[in-house]
């Protein structure tokens, strides 16, 4: 595919844009969005006809790529069928939709609630916990992104929680981060073993008698795409056990594929009691989302009425799209080719920069989720960009990547390697080429020796 230029209604679009449009995390002046007018599989057009390689999958969610056909013509058969419904009414799209995913989920898994994104997963999780339990404290990673209600970025770590602190009852605590460690230490194993000390002296010193969850994404997303280290989500468990606690692992970013299995968890082997879903499980194509709930949580509710509902829970075209995006990627082994892409390009790819390149600190990454940690000094380990904010460095490498035809997900210090779960070879090493050549430009700014 391509698209025919048309600067003119670009100007257009910008106009509308600027004029009536109000951004997200942006003051509004300054402002100058890039102009997106359509996409194909790992690609998408401006308005001046100029391609891009999407390794960004924009926020991480377009996990089959853009406009997939199976799924564009599901959506389309959806509408001309059912459009809408209420939610109180059963319809074969949601009931299709929460089997496949309760299918997908581990053993004792069969109720899904859905809800219109991974923000709203997070809020009813929480609510569920909370009265499955009667404890009212839910605890989170400093590290995290949890989404922009009012419970979900109280319980986020990141700096988009300190203007919006209005709900109550969380609590922060450090995951393990083995390069950036807050232990000292210096093994994979022994991060873990201090993490989790350290995990189990907040809960005493909290009270678990009023801790209801603790909340993690399964693999930490925007925050830095970090692994937990061997050991540490089993020895979460195990503390959860021990002290009435509900694990709930958010997977809005981190699911459907994106770390080479349907959900992160399955690298682990480790069982949670609710799993919050959205992003990937329909390539973003429909804003969606929901928590798939172990059975003993989904019991306490079949006498007790759950205070909580949306009107377009379970909308039928959101859930026309997952079934078609589930069925695609198992027919297009889609997941499969994720952990391919991983494990053979995109690794030994980021991992030969590193050598060459001083300005990387550290690469991590599984499946088609990955992360480049940009230093000033690799012995003092100097982020790039300040935690929070950006840098001449980090501007240079978004601007020449868009340049080069590459559209790139930057964060703080960091550049997330992130493109669709069915990216090809061909073009996983057309973006690493552009993706090398952009960072040897930025040895400029590094300042170590």
């Amino acid at each position: 595919m391509s698209f025919t230029a048309d600067p003119a209604r670009g100007a257009e679009v910008l106009k509308n844009d600027r004029e009536h449009v109000f951004h997200s995390w942006s003051a509004q002046g300054a402002l100058n969005p890039m102009l997106i007018a359509s996409g194909e599989g790992s690609y998408m057009w401006d308005f001046d006809g100029k391609r891009y390689l999407d390794f960004s999958s924009q926020l991480v969610n377009t996990n089959i790529g853009h406009q997939h056909p199976k799924v564009v013509a599901a959506i389309q058969e959806q509408a001309a069928i059912l459009a809408t419904v209420a939610p109180q009414h059963a319809n074969e799209a949601r009931g299709e939709a929460a089997k496949r995913i309760a299918d997908l989920a581990p053993d004792g898994f069969n109720k899904v609630f859905f809800t219109n994104g991974g923000a709203d997963g997070i809020e009813n999780a929480i609510r569920m916990a909370r009265i499955h339990t009667g404890k009212h404290k839910i605890m989170s990673f400093y590290r995290s992104y949890h989404g922009n209600t009012t419970s979900a970025i109280t319980a986020t770590g990141d700096p988009r929680r300190w203007p919006n602190e209005y709900a109550s009852g969380h609590v922060h605590f450090f995951g393990p981060h083995l390069y950036r460690s807050s232990f000292w230490a210096t093994t994979p194993e022994e991060e873990s073993a201090r993490a989790l000390a350290h995990l189990a002296e907040v809960i005493k010193y909290e009270g678990a008698s009023t801790i209801g969850a603790i909340l993690m994404e399964t693999v930490v997303g925007t925050a830095g795409v970090l692994a937990p280290p061997p050991g540490y989500l089993e020895g979460v468990r195990k503390l959860c056990d021990d002290n009435g606690i509900v694990m709930i692992l958010d997977e809005v970013m981190c699911g459907f594929g994106r770390t080479g299995e349907w959900f992160a968890l399955d690298n682990y082997g480790v069982k949670p009691d609710l799993i919050v879903f959205a992003k990937g499980s329909n390539s973003g194509y429909i804003p969606v989302g929901g928590v798939v709930i172990s059975d003993p949580i989904a019991a306490t509710f079949d006498e007790r009425v759950f205070p909580g509902g949306l009107t377009y829970s379970g909308h039928p075209i959101a859930a026309a799209s997952i079934v078609a995006t589930i069925d695609a990627m198992k027919e297009e082994k889609i997941v499969e080719n994720a952990k391919h892409i991983g494990e053979n390009v995109i690794g030994p790819a980021l991992r030969d920069m590193a050598e060459r390149h001083r300005v990387i600190g550290e690469v991590r990454g599984l499946g088609t989720f990955w992360a480049v940690d940009f230093v000033s000094d690799r012995a003092t380990k100097e982020m790039i960009a300040p935690y929070g904010g950006t840098s001449p460095a980090m501007t240079y490498l978004v601007s020449e990547a868009k340049k080069a035809g590459l559209l790139p997900f930057a964060n703080y210090n960091r550049l997330h390697v992130v493109p669709p779960c069915n990216v090809s070879e061909t073009e996983a090493k057309e973006g690493l080429a552009i993706l090398d050549e952009v960072i040897a430009g930025m040895d400029q700014f590094y300042t170590g020796a």
